[in-house]
């Protein structure tokens, strides 16, 4: 009898033990975006009630700061245990191919996601035979969002064309407006809006050529891309290098603007911290020129080579795929779930809207968001952009974009 107490008080030992030890998770969800990740955070603690959990967020617009800190820590070897990156690219592209991250096939297998999230996603995942990360939502780029009445004051309806976006920016500013289309700055907000105004542009097979390396940035439809770019931001605000998006997303809101080109991440913006109802207070179109595309990006998080808490981080992957965590984070966010079973009514008009287009709308990726393009393609494309924003030479931008992509290895 002594033995056995003996034996249960070891397991007991054992069981705590397992349970306690520390997490660190690294993302640049903060401010806005920062419940959709508490929740999650939550989740995680009521689970595993023993684990402290680190929430090592950097902010900063489309995690522009939290990468840089990122790569310090990753080429320092003290990567966190688990973080926050776009599918596509941005993690094969710069960790997997240098050898830094765990294969998480296993996990897939054991978790049965391989028939819970799209397939057309678990490519982009994938690499070199192995699957680097785990999608927690589905975002869509190429969102174009205003506010009814005001349109309807103004008596103009959403533009379904480029160039009927630059006939409504001309009607808006004749009844005063003087920037009908609001955008932040350079370092995340207009790239963003860039690559809307090139899908709009090119359409969605001549997008995908960019990427293939079949369609030239020095193509003379290209370079259309640089000048219709520059048409629609003579149509936004003139002190657009001081704003973050928040900030341009709430001129819309306030009606000093129009309209504005950003991911629907600004959905779970306007619903949970303004506080405006979709469909009503707010509402959206697809970017002018791509109707029938879903521009997507996806957040996921990946298991470092080295991870102090392998045990916790593989927990935390777990969690993350769930449909359970799926549903409590995305509509918070203002995303939709990876995973295809998510319960849709949790979600808001947007979303489910969202959610319906993903299913039938052909599939592209997004540029600013890693899918199609490397970190060193990104990492000097932001001051293509702002050098074309002060000098509008569109085939000077077509040329430095063409040597970048060169110099990246796009299309070979």
């Amino acid at each position: 009898m002594k033995k056995a107490l003996l034996i249960v008080a070891a397991l007991a030992t054992t069981s705590t033990a397992a349970a306690a030890g520390k997490l660190e998770i690294f993302s640049w969800w903060s401010g806005d975006e920062g419940p959709a990740l508490n929740a999650l955070l939550k989740l995680y603690r009521q689970k595993y009630p023993g684990v402290n959990v680190v929430n090592a967020t950097v902010a900063g617009g489309a995690g522009t700061n939290a990468k840089a800190v990122l790569k310090t820590r990753m080429l320092g070897g003290d990567p966190p245990d688990s973080f926050q990156v776009h599918a596509g690219q941005e993690l094969i592209g710069t960790w997997v191919v240098a050898n830094r991250m765990e294969d998480l096939t296993s996990l897939y297998k054991s978790e049965g996601w391989l028939s819970k999230f799209p397939k057309d996603l678990i490519p982009l995942l994938s690499s070199k035979g192995g699957i680097w990360s785990v999608p927690v939502d589905v975002h869509r780029s190429n969102v174009m969002w205003y506010v009814p009445a005001n349109l309807k004051k103004w008596g103009v309806t959403p533009p379904k064309t480029i160039d009927e976006l630059l006939k409504t920016c001309q009607t808006l500013k004749a009844k005063g407006l003087a920037a009908p289309i609001s955008v932040g700055d350079s370092s995340f907000p207009q790239p963003h809006m860039w690559e809307s105004i090139a899908l709009g542009t090119l359409g969605t097979q001549g997008w995908n050529d960019l990427w293939s390396g079949k369609l030239k940035f020095t193509d003379p439809r290209a370079v259309q891309v640089w000048t219709n770019f520059g048409k629609v931001m003579d149509c936004t605000n003139k002190d657009s290098s001081g704003l973050t998006w928040q900030q341009a997303i709430d001129r819309v809101a306030k009606g000093q603007s129009a309209f504005n080109i950003m991911g629907d991440w600004a959905a779970g913006y306007m619903a949970t911290t303004l506080k405006l109802k979709p469909g009503t207070g707010f509402g959206w179109a697809p970017a002018p020129g791509t109707a029938g595309t879903f521009l997507f990006l996806s957040d996921s998080f990946g298991l470092p080579k080295g991870a102090k808490d392998r045990t916790e981080a593989v927990n935390w992957l777990k969690l993350l795929g769930s449909k359970q965590a799926q549903d409590v984070f995305n509509p918070l966010k203002g995303s939709i779930a990876a995973r295809t079973d998510s319960d849709i009514s949790k979600y808001n008009a947007y979303s489910q809207s969202a959610a319906k287009d993903w299913r039938t709308n052909k599939i592209a990726g997004s540029l600013i968001h890693g899918v199609v393009a490397p970190e060193t393609f990104m990492s000097g494309f932001g001051g293509i952009v702002a050098q074309f924003v002060q000098n509008r030479d569109a085939n000077a931008a077509a040329q430095a974009t063409q040597a970048l992509a060169d110099q990246s290895g796009i299309g070979k």
